[in-house]
């Protein structure tokens, strides 16, 4: 495999990662349920991404292969619980 396909298959493996992380914090800002949140737009997704990140690294690690449907429910539990703590939901 070459760089470029190498490149294209890891940005591949990122994107429910990212695409998550920007509708998380996108539903909660059409939701309004940010209403006390610290941290910015860019800063909730760069988070949310980063918590989704190793969800699928670890899913990847202890099912040992990409695209296990346990890994993407993880994946929509732990983006859903980061935003409800970065939102401060629990007030």
């Amino acid at each position: 495999m070459d760089l470029l396909a190498s490149v294209n298959h890891l940005l591949n493996w990122l994107a429910p990662a990212f695409f998550m992380a920007l509708g998380m914090v996108s539903c909660a800002r059409i939701f309004k349920m940010n209403q006390g949140v610290a941290l910015g737009y860019k800063a909730q997704i760069a988070i949310n991404f980063a918590v989704g990140c190793l969800v699928l690294l670890a899913g990847l690690w202890w099912l040992g292969r990409d695209g296990k449907m346990a890994t993407y429910a993880l994946l929509v539990l732990s983006s859903a619980l980061c935003q409800w703590v970065l939102s401060k939901a629990w007030r």
